[in-house]
Protein backbone atom coordinates (compact mmCIF):
# COMPACT_ATOMS: atom_id res chain seq x y z
CA UNK A 1 0.00 0.00 0.00
CA UNK A 2 1.44 3.38 -1.07
CA UNK A 3 0.53 5.24 2.13
CA UNK A 4 2.32 2.88 4.50
CA UNK A 5 5.72 2.87 2.82
CA UNK A 6 8.48 4.05 5.12
CA UNK A 7 9.76 6.58 2.56
CA UNK A 8 7.16 8.05 0.23
CA UNK A 9 7.67 10.59 -2.49
CA UNK A 10 4.51 12.57 -3.16
CA UNK A 11 4.56 14.57 -6.38
CA UNK A 12 2.08 17.38 -6.96
CA UNK A 13 2.26 18.30 -10.64
CA UNK A 14 0.55 21.58 -11.31
CA UNK A 15 -0.49 20.56 -14.79
CA UNK A 16 -2.21 17.40 -13.49
CA UNK A 17 -4.09 18.64 -10.45
CA UNK A 18 -4.59 22.25 -11.46
CA UNK A 19 -2.68 23.97 -8.69
CA UNK A 20 -0.42 26.16 -10.83
CA UNK A 21 -0.35 29.80 -9.87
CA UNK A 22 -1.36 29.48 -6.24
CA UNK A 23 1.94 30.38 -4.56
CA UNK A 24 2.61 34.09 -4.47
CA UNK A 25 6.14 34.51 -3.05
CA UNK A 26 9.34 35.26 -4.94
CA UNK A 27 11.92 32.77 -3.60
CA UNK A 28 13.20 30.10 -5.98
CA UNK A 29 14.28 26.90 -4.24
CA UNK A 30 14.55 23.15 -4.74
CA UNK A 31 11.51 21.44 -6.17
CA UNK A 32 11.85 18.34 -3.97
CA UNK A 33 11.68 18.94 -0.23
CA UNK A 34 11.67 16.90 2.95
CA UNK A 35 10.36 18.13 6.28
CA UNK A 36 13.74 19.43 7.45
CA UNK A 37 14.16 21.50 4.28
CA UNK A 38 10.67 22.95 4.65
CA UNK A 39 11.54 24.00 8.20
CA UNK A 40 14.79 25.62 7.05
CA UNK A 41 13.04 27.54 4.27
CA UNK A 42 10.38 28.74 6.70
CA UNK A 43 13.03 30.00 9.12
CA UNK A 44 14.77 31.85 6.30
CA UNK A 45 11.87 33.24 4.28
CA UNK A 46 8.64 33.37 6.29
CA UNK A 47 7.18 36.69 7.40
CA UNK A 48 7.07 35.34 10.96
CA UNK A 49 10.80 34.63 10.92
CA UNK A 50 11.56 38.13 9.60
CA UNK A 51 9.35 39.65 12.29
CA UNK A 52 11.18 37.62 14.94
CA UNK A 53 14.54 38.88 13.70
CA UNK A 54 13.37 42.51 13.69
CA UNK A 55 11.96 42.18 17.21
CA UNK A 56 15.25 40.81 18.48
CA UNK A 57 17.27 43.54 16.77
CA UNK A 58 15.03 46.17 18.40
CA UNK A 59 15.65 44.63 21.83
CA UNK A 60 19.37 44.44 21.08
CA UNK A 61 19.56 48.17 20.43
CA UNK A 62 17.52 48.84 23.54
CA UNK A 63 20.17 46.93 25.50
CA UNK A 64 22.93 48.83 23.69
CA UNK A 65 21.25 52.10 24.72
CA UNK A 66 21.31 50.95 28.34
CA UNK A 67 25.01 50.08 28.06
CA UNK A 68 25.71 53.46 26.48
CA UNK A 69 24.11 55.21 29.45
CA UNK A 70 26.75 53.62 31.68
CA UNK A 71 29.62 55.00 29.55
CA UNK A 72 31.07 58.55 29.47
CA UNK A 73 29.56 60.85 26.87
CA UNK A 74 31.24 63.85 25.23
CA UNK A 75 28.92 66.64 24.13
CA UNK A 76 29.01 70.22 23.02
CA UNK A 77 26.26 72.76 23.44
CA UNK A 78 26.22 76.22 21.93
CA UNK A 79 24.07 79.31 21.53
CA UNK A 80 25.25 81.15 18.44
CA UNK A 81 24.17 84.48 17.04
CA UNK A 82 21.79 85.43 19.88
CA UNK A 83 20.92 88.94 18.66
CA UNK A 84 18.86 91.13 21.01
CA UNK A 85 17.65 94.64 20.17
CA UNK A 86 14.82 95.60 22.51
CA UNK A 87 13.79 97.73 25.47
CA UNK A 88 14.45 96.28 28.90
CA UNK A 89 13.10 97.44 32.28
CA UNK A 90 15.82 98.77 34.63
CA UNK A 91 15.35 100.00 38.20
CA UNK A 92 17.40 102.89 39.53
CA UNK A 93 19.47 101.76 42.53
CA UNK A 94 19.00 105.01 44.48
CA UNK A 95 15.47 106.13 43.66
CA UNK A 96 13.84 102.82 42.79
CA UNK A 97 12.44 104.32 39.61
CA UNK A 98 11.87 101.87 36.77
CA UNK A 99 12.69 103.04 33.26
CA UNK A 100 13.05 101.33 29.91
CA UNK A 101 16.44 101.40 28.25
CA UNK A 102 17.48 100.19 24.81
CA UNK A 103 19.33 96.88 24.72
CA UNK A 104 21.40 96.21 21.63
CA UNK A 105 23.81 93.24 21.74
CA UNK A 106 24.94 89.99 20.20
CA UNK A 107 25.97 86.99 22.31
CA UNK A 108 27.67 83.68 21.54
CA UNK A 109 28.60 80.88 23.91
CA UNK A 110 29.74 77.26 23.72
CA UNK A 111 30.31 74.52 26.29
CA UNK A 112 32.20 71.28 25.88
CA UNK A 113 31.47 68.74 28.59
CA UNK A 114 32.28 65.14 29.44
CA UNK A 115 29.60 63.54 31.61
CA UNK A 116 29.28 60.21 33.37
CA UNK A 117 26.26 58.69 35.12
CA UNK A 118 27.04 57.15 38.49
CA UNK A 119 24.91 53.98 38.81
CA UNK A 120 25.68 53.46 42.52
CA UNK A 121 24.19 56.81 43.57
CA UNK A 122 22.04 57.82 40.61
CA UNK A 123 23.91 61.09 40.18
CA UNK A 124 25.75 62.61 37.24
CA UNK A 125 29.29 64.01 37.28
CA UNK A 126 30.62 66.15 34.44
CA UNK A 127 33.86 67.90 33.51
CA UNK A 128 33.29 71.01 31.39
CA UNK A 129 34.90 73.99 29.69
CA UNK A 130 32.99 76.97 28.34
CA UNK A 131 33.50 80.33 26.62
CA UNK A 132 31.11 83.25 26.09
CA UNK A 133 31.39 86.46 24.13
CA UNK A 134 29.07 89.47 24.47
CA UNK A 135 29.15 92.30 21.87
CA UNK A 136 27.34 95.39 23.14
CA UNK A 137 26.47 97.97 20.43
CA UNK A 138 24.56 100.59 22.47
CA UNK A 139 24.93 102.93 24.29
CA UNK A 140 28.62 102.20 23.66
CA UNK A 141 30.56 99.62 21.69
CA UNK A 142 31.91 97.02 24.12
CA UNK A 143 33.10 93.42 23.83
CA UNK A 144 33.32 91.14 26.87
CA UNK A 145 34.63 87.57 27.18
CA UNK A 146 33.75 85.17 29.96
CA UNK A 147 35.61 81.85 30.21
CA UNK A 148 35.43 78.83 32.44
CA UNK A 149 38.49 76.82 31.34
CA UNK A 150 37.66 73.87 33.56
CA UNK A 151 35.03 73.09 36.15
CA UNK A 152 33.67 69.95 37.75
CA UNK A 153 29.98 69.61 38.55
CA UNK A 154 27.88 66.98 40.27
CA UNK A 155 24.11 66.56 40.53
CA UNK A 156 22.61 64.08 42.93
CA UNK A 157 19.13 63.35 44.27
CA UNK A 158 19.20 62.57 47.97
CA UNK A 159 17.01 59.67 49.19
CA UNK A 160 15.41 59.59 45.75
CA UNK A 161 14.69 56.89 43.19
CA UNK A 162 17.84 55.58 41.53
CA UNK A 163 16.79 54.32 38.11
CA UNK A 164 20.33 53.19 37.26
CA UNK A 165 20.36 50.79 40.20
CA UNK A 166 17.19 49.07 39.02
CA UNK A 167 18.12 49.13 35.33
CA UNK A 168 21.34 47.32 36.20
CA UNK A 169 19.23 44.50 37.64
CA UNK A 170 16.68 44.26 34.83
CA UNK A 171 18.26 45.30 31.50
CA UNK A 172 20.82 42.46 31.15
CA UNK A 173 18.10 39.96 32.08
CA UNK A 174 15.67 41.43 29.57
CA UNK A 175 18.27 41.09 26.83
CA UNK A 176 18.81 37.45 27.78
CA UNK A 177 15.02 36.96 27.72
CA UNK A 178 14.96 38.48 24.22
CA UNK A 179 17.55 35.93 23.07
CA UNK A 180 15.56 33.01 24.43
CA UNK A 181 12.28 34.36 23.11
CA UNK A 182 13.83 34.68 19.67
CA UNK A 183 14.79 30.99 19.70
CA UNK A 184 11.33 30.08 21.01
CA UNK A 185 9.67 32.12 18.28
CA UNK A 186 11.81 30.43 15.64
CA UNK A 187 10.79 27.06 17.07
CA UNK A 188 7.19 28.23 16.68
CA UNK A 189 8.00 28.96 13.03
CA UNK A 190 9.28 25.37 12.73
CA UNK A 191 6.10 24.05 14.36
CA UNK A 192 3.93 26.03 11.95
CA UNK A 193 5.98 24.84 8.96
CA UNK A 194 5.53 21.24 10.12
CA UNK A 195 1.78 21.82 10.40
CA UNK A 196 1.61 23.13 6.81
CA UNK A 197 3.88 20.31 5.60
CA UNK A 198 1.67 17.57 7.02
CA UNK A 199 -1.46 19.48 6.07
CA UNK A 200 -0.33 19.26 2.46
CA UNK A 201 0.62 15.59 2.90
CA UNK A 202 -2.87 14.87 4.26
CA UNK A 203 -4.49 16.76 1.38
CA UNK A 204 -2.35 14.87 -1.12
CA UNK A 205 -3.24 11.52 0.46
CA UNK A 206 -6.92 12.44 0.30
CA UNK A 207 -6.53 13.40 -3.34
CA UNK A 208 -4.79 10.13 -4.24
CA UNK A 209 -7.46 8.11 -2.45
CA UNK A 210 -10.19 10.10 -4.16
CA UNK A 211 -8.63 9.40 -7.57
CA UNK A 212 -8.28 5.69 -6.76
CA UNK A 213 -11.84 5.49 -5.40
CA UNK A 214 -13.24 7.16 -8.51
CA UNK A 215 -11.34 4.74 -10.75
CA UNK A 216 -12.62 1.79 -8.67
CA UNK A 217 -16.17 3.16 -8.87
CA UNK A 218 -16.00 3.42 -12.66
CA UNK A 219 -14.78 -0.16 -12.92
CA UNK A 220 -17.50 -1.31 -10.54
CA UNK A 221 -20.11 0.54 -12.59
CA UNK A 222 -18.92 -1.12 -15.80
CA UNK A 223 -18.98 -4.49 -14.03
CA UNK A 224 -22.44 -3.69 -12.66
CA UNK A 225 -23.81 -2.93 -16.10
CA UNK A 226 -22.48 -6.27 -17.34
CA UNK A 227 -24.03 -8.10 -14.41
CA UNK A 228 -27.30 -6.24 -14.86
CA UNK A 229 -27.40 -7.35 -18.48
CA UNK A 230 -26.82 -10.91 -17.27
CA UNK A 231 -29.60 -10.53 -14.72
CA UNK A 232 -27.42 -11.21 -11.66
CA UNK A 233 -28.18 -7.78 -10.03
CA UNK A 234 -31.30 -5.66 -10.00
CA UNK A 235 -31.72 -2.21 -11.49
CA UNK A 236 -31.88 -0.78 -7.98
CA UNK A 237 -28.45 -2.23 -7.21
CA UNK A 238 -27.05 -0.80 -10.44
CA UNK A 239 -28.41 2.61 -9.50
CA UNK A 240 -26.67 2.36 -6.13
CA UNK A 241 -23.38 1.70 -7.89
CA UNK A 242 -23.90 4.68 -10.18
CA UNK A 243 -24.75 6.95 -7.21
CA UNK A 244 -21.54 5.81 -5.51
CA UNK A 245 -19.55 6.67 -8.65
CA UNK A 246 -21.12 10.13 -8.84
CA UNK A 247 -20.40 10.76 -5.16
CA UNK A 248 -16.80 9.78 -5.74
CA UNK A 249 -16.65 12.26 -8.61
CA UNK A 250 -17.96 15.04 -6.36
CA UNK A 251 -15.51 14.06 -3.64
CA UNK A 252 -12.65 14.26 -6.13
CA UNK A 253 -13.59 17.84 -7.03
CA UNK A 254 -13.75 18.79 -3.35
CA UNK A 255 -10.35 17.36 -2.45
CA UNK A 256 -8.78 19.14 -5.45
CA UNK A 257 -9.83 22.44 -3.90
CA UNK A 258 -8.43 21.37 -0.50
CA UNK A 259 -5.19 20.33 -2.15
CA UNK A 260 -4.83 23.71 -3.84
CA UNK A 261 -5.43 25.48 -0.52
CA UNK A 262 -2.91 23.31 1.31
CA UNK A 263 -0.25 23.87 -1.35
CA UNK A 264 -0.96 27.59 -1.31
CA UNK A 265 -0.44 27.81 2.46
CA UNK A 266 2.79 25.80 2.31
CA UNK A 267 4.28 27.77 -0.58
CA UNK A 268 3.32 31.10 0.94
CA UNK A 269 4.93 30.23 4.26
CA UNK A 270 8.25 28.97 2.89
CA UNK A 271 8.52 31.77 0.32
CA UNK A 272 8.23 29.80 -2.92
CA UNK A 273 7.30 31.52 -6.16
CA UNK A 274 3.96 31.03 -7.80
CA UNK A 275 4.85 28.57 -10.59
CA UNK A 276 6.62 25.99 -8.39
CA UNK A 277 5.99 22.32 -9.07
CA UNK A 278 6.47 20.92 -5.59
CA UNK A 279 7.48 17.40 -4.54
CA UNK A 280 7.63 16.20 -0.94
CA UNK A 281 9.77 13.44 0.45
CA UNK A 282 7.90 11.99 3.40
CA UNK A 283 9.15 9.69 6.12
CA UNK A 284 6.33 8.14 8.15
CA UNK A 285 8.75 6.66 10.68
CA UNK A 286 8.76 8.51 14.01
CA UNK A 287 11.82 8.45 16.31
CA UNK A 288 11.73 6.30 19.42
CA UNK A 289 12.02 9.02 22.08
CA UNK A 290 10.63 8.88 25.62
CA UNK A 291 10.79 11.94 27.84
CA UNK A 292 11.02 12.17 31.62
CA UNK A 293 9.01 14.99 33.18
CA UNK A 294 11.67 15.94 35.75
CA UNK A 295 14.32 16.21 33.03
CA UNK A 296 12.01 18.23 30.77
CA UNK A 297 11.07 20.58 33.62
CA UNK A 298 14.72 21.16 34.51
CA UNK A 299 15.67 21.93 30.91
CA UNK A 300 12.64 24.18 30.43
CA UNK A 301 13.37 26.24 33.53
CA UNK A 302 17.06 26.44 32.66
CA UNK A 303 16.81 27.22 28.93
CA UNK A 304 13.48 28.88 28.22
CA UNK A 305 12.52 32.48 28.85
CA UNK A 306 9.79 31.63 31.38
CA UNK A 307 11.65 31.58 34.70
CA UNK A 308 13.95 34.45 33.76
CA UNK A 309 10.91 36.54 32.77
CA UNK A 310 9.36 35.77 36.13
CA UNK A 311 12.51 36.85 37.96
CA UNK A 312 12.51 40.16 36.10
CA UNK A 313 8.81 40.63 36.89
CA UNK A 314 9.56 40.17 40.59
CA UNK A 315 12.30 42.81 40.39
CA UNK A 316 9.99 45.21 38.57
CA UNK A 317 7.36 44.86 41.29
CA UNK A 318 9.99 45.81 43.87
CA UNK A 319 11.08 48.72 41.69
CA UNK A 320 7.55 50.13 41.48
CA UNK A 321 7.25 50.01 45.29
CA UNK A 322 10.69 51.64 45.73
CA UNK A 323 9.77 54.41 43.32
CA UNK A 324 6.49 55.09 45.14
CA UNK A 325 8.30 55.10 48.50
CA UNK A 326 10.97 57.54 47.25
CA UNK A 327 8.27 60.01 46.20
CA UNK A 328 6.84 60.10 49.71
CA UNK A 329 8.04 62.62 52.31
CA UNK A 330 10.99 64.98 51.99
CA UNK A 331 12.77 65.08 48.65
CA UNK A 332 16.16 66.72 48.30
CA UNK A 333 18.87 67.17 45.70
CA UNK A 334 22.39 68.53 45.80
CA UNK A 335 24.16 70.52 43.10
CA UNK A 336 27.86 71.29 43.32
CA UNK A 337 30.30 72.98 40.92
CA UNK A 338 34.00 73.67 41.36
CA UNK A 339 36.38 75.27 38.90
CA UNK A 340 38.00 78.41 37.57
CA UNK A 341 36.54 81.40 35.72
CA UNK A 342 37.66 84.70 34.26
CA UNK A 343 36.34 87.72 32.35
CA UNK A 344 37.99 90.48 30.29
CA UNK A 345 37.53 92.80 27.35
CA UNK A 346 40.11 90.94 25.30
CA UNK A 347 40.19 87.22 24.66
CA UNK A 348 43.79 86.64 25.76
CA UNK A 349 43.29 88.58 29.01
CA UNK A 350 40.35 86.35 29.95
CA UNK A 351 42.71 83.59 31.09
CA UNK A 352 45.28 85.80 32.89
CA UNK A 353 43.69 86.19 36.31
CA UNK A 354 41.37 83.26 36.80
CA UNK A 355 39.33 83.13 39.95
CA UNK A 356 38.13 80.21 41.98
CA UNK A 357 34.51 79.15 41.47
CA UNK A 358 32.56 77.15 44.05
CA UNK A 359 28.81 76.70 43.86
CA UNK A 360 27.11 74.29 46.27
CA UNK A 361 23.46 74.07 47.13
CA UNK A 362 20.80 71.73 48.43
CA UNK A 363 17.21 71.90 47.22
CA UNK A 364 14.43 70.65 49.49
CA UNK A 365 10.78 69.86 48.93
CA UNK A 366 8.80 69.17 52.10
CA UNK A 367 5.12 68.24 51.81
CA UNK A 368 3.11 69.66 54.69
CA UNK A 369 -0.42 68.72 53.71
CA UNK A 370 -0.98 66.37 50.72
CA UNK A 371 -4.20 64.77 52.01
CA UNK A 372 -2.64 61.30 51.96
CA UNK A 373 -1.73 61.44 48.25
CA UNK A 374 1.81 60.03 48.64
CA UNK A 375 0.71 57.38 51.14
CA UNK A 376 -2.13 56.35 48.83
CA UNK A 377 0.24 55.94 45.90
CA UNK A 378 2.54 53.80 48.03
CA UNK A 379 -0.32 51.59 49.23
CA UNK A 380 -1.54 51.22 45.66
CA UNK A 381 1.95 50.21 44.46
CA UNK A 382 2.26 47.67 47.29
CA UNK A 383 -1.16 46.19 46.48
CA UNK A 384 -0.33 45.94 42.77
CA UNK A 385 3.00 44.34 43.63
CA UNK A 386 1.30 41.70 45.78
CA UNK A 387 -1.21 41.01 43.00
CA UNK A 388 1.67 40.54 40.58
CA UNK A 389 3.43 38.14 42.96
CA UNK A 390 0.26 36.06 43.31
CA UNK A 391 -0.18 35.97 39.55
CA UNK A 392 3.42 34.88 39.01
CA UNK A 393 3.02 32.07 41.55
CA UNK A 394 -0.10 30.86 39.74
CA UNK A 395 1.68 31.14 36.38
CA UNK A 396 4.41 28.84 37.69
CA UNK A 397 1.83 26.27 38.82
CA UNK A 398 0.06 26.40 35.44
CA UNK A 399 3.39 26.20 33.63
CA UNK A 400 4.37 23.00 35.40
CA UNK A 401 0.96 21.43 34.80
CA UNK A 402 0.95 22.33 31.11
CA UNK A 403 4.46 20.94 30.74
CA UNK A 404 3.40 17.69 32.38
CA UNK A 405 0.48 17.43 29.95
CA UNK A 406 2.79 18.04 26.99
CA UNK A 407 5.16 15.30 28.14
CA UNK A 408 2.31 12.81 28.56
CA UNK A 409 0.88 13.66 25.14
CA UNK A 410 4.26 13.27 23.47
CA UNK A 411 5.10 9.95 25.13
CA UNK A 412 1.66 8.58 24.22
CA UNK A 413 1.73 9.71 20.61
CA UNK A 414 4.27 7.19 19.30
CA UNK A 415 2.09 4.26 20.37
CA UNK A 416 -0.88 6.07 18.82
CA UNK A 417 1.03 6.20 15.52
CA UNK A 418 1.77 2.46 15.67
CA UNK A 419 -1.87 1.62 16.39
CA UNK A 420 -3.08 3.95 13.64
CA UNK A 421 -0.63 2.40 11.15
CA UNK A 422 -1.89 -1.09 11.93
CA UNK A 423 -5.51 0.04 11.69
CA UNK A 424 -4.88 1.71 8.34
CA UNK A 425 -3.23 -1.43 6.97
CA UNK A 426 -6.11 -3.65 8.09
CA UNK A 427 -8.71 -1.23 6.72
CA UNK A 428 -6.96 -1.13 3.33
CA UNK A 429 -6.70 -4.92 3.17
CA UNK A 430 -10.37 -5.28 4.12
CA UNK A 431 -11.42 -2.85 1.42
CA UNK A 432 -9.35 -4.59 -1.26
CA UNK A 433 -10.84 -7.92 -0.26
CA UNK A 434 -14.33 -6.41 -0.37
CA UNK A 435 -13.69 -5.20 -3.92
CA UNK A 436 -12.90 -8.76 -4.95
CA UNK A 437 -15.98 -10.10 -3.17
CA UNK A 438 -18.19 -7.48 -4.78
CA UNK A 439 -17.04 -8.64 -8.19
CA UNK A 440 -18.06 -12.19 -7.34
CA UNK A 441 -21.42 -11.05 -6.01
CA UNK A 442 -20.90 -11.85 -2.32
CA UNK A 443 -20.69 -8.19 -1.20
CA UNK A 444 -23.37 -5.51 -1.47
CA UNK A 445 -22.71 -1.91 -2.46
CA UNK A 446 -23.79 -0.68 0.97
CA UNK A 447 -21.25 -2.92 2.68
CA UNK A 448 -18.56 -1.83 0.23
CA UNK A 449 -19.27 1.87 0.91
CA UNK A 450 -19.05 1.28 4.64
CA UNK A 451 -15.68 -0.42 4.30
CA UNK A 452 -14.42 2.37 2.04
CA UNK A 453 -15.43 4.98 4.61
CA UNK A 454 -13.63 3.03 7.33
CA UNK A 455 -10.57 2.73 5.09
CA UNK A 456 -10.52 6.47 4.38
CA UNK A 457 -11.02 7.31 8.04
CA UNK A 458 -8.24 4.96 9.15
CA UNK A 459 -5.78 6.33 6.59
CA UNK A 460 -6.63 9.94 7.52
CA UNK A 461 -6.23 9.07 11.20
CA UNK A 462 -2.79 7.61 10.55
CA UNK A 463 -1.53 10.74 8.77
CA UNK A 464 -3.11 12.90 11.47
CA UNK A 465 -1.37 10.95 14.24
CA UNK A 466 2.03 11.24 12.56
CA UNK A 467 1.44 14.98 12.13
CA UNK A 468 0.44 15.22 15.80
CA UNK A 469 3.66 13.46 16.84
CA UNK A 470 5.81 16.04 15.07
CA UNK A 471 3.66 18.86 16.39
CA UNK A 472 4.19 17.59 19.96
CA UNK A 473 7.90 17.07 19.30
CA UNK A 474 8.49 20.62 18.13
CA UNK A 475 6.31 21.83 20.98
CA UNK A 476 8.72 20.12 23.39
CA UNK A 477 11.67 21.69 21.56
CA UNK A 478 10.10 25.11 21.97
CA UNK A 479 9.37 24.50 25.67
CA UNK A 480 12.90 23.28 26.51
CA UNK A 481 15.04 24.82 23.72
CA UNK A 482 16.61 21.38 23.43
CA UNK A 483 17.02 19.14 20.37
CA UNK A 484 16.18 15.65 21.64
CA UNK A 485 17.10 13.92 18.38
CA UNK A 486 20.65 15.31 18.36
CA UNK A 487 21.02 15.76 22.13
CA UNK A 488 22.08 19.44 22.06
CA UNK A 489 20.72 22.78 23.23
CA UNK A 490 19.15 24.93 20.53
CA UNK A 491 20.96 28.21 19.96
CA UNK A 492 21.21 30.98 17.40
CA UNK A 493 23.95 33.12 15.85
CA UNK A 494 22.93 36.41 17.44
CA UNK A 495 26.01 38.28 16.22
CA UNK A 496 24.90 37.76 12.62
CA UNK A 497 21.37 38.94 13.38
CA UNK A 498 22.48 42.41 14.47
CA UNK A 499 24.92 43.04 11.63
Amino acid sequence: MILLKTHLKVIALAAVIGVSGVCGAQVIGPRTLNMEQVIQLAQENSISAMSNRNSFVAQYWSYRSYKAEMLPSLNISASLGQFNRSLVALQDYNTGTISYRPNYNLSNDATLYLSQNVPWTGGTVSLSTSLSRMDQYSPARLTTYYAQPVYLSYMQSLWGYNRFKWSKQTEPGQYEVAKRQYIENMEQVSQTAVMYFWGYVSAMENYERAVKSFEDSKRLYETGKTRFGMGTITRDQLMQIEVSMLNDSLSLSSVQVNLRSALNRLCSYIGYKEDTELSLQIDYDVPDITLEYDDVLERALENSSFRLSQEISYIETERSVAQARSNRGISASINARFGMSGSADRFNDTFVQLKDQEVVGISLSIPIVDWGLARGRLRMAEAQAQTTRNRLEQDMIDYRQNLLTQVMQFNNQRSQCEIAARAAQLAEDSYQLALQNFGSGSMTMTQLDQLKQKRDGALSSYVSNVASFWNYYFGMRKATLYDYMNGIDINAEFDKLVK
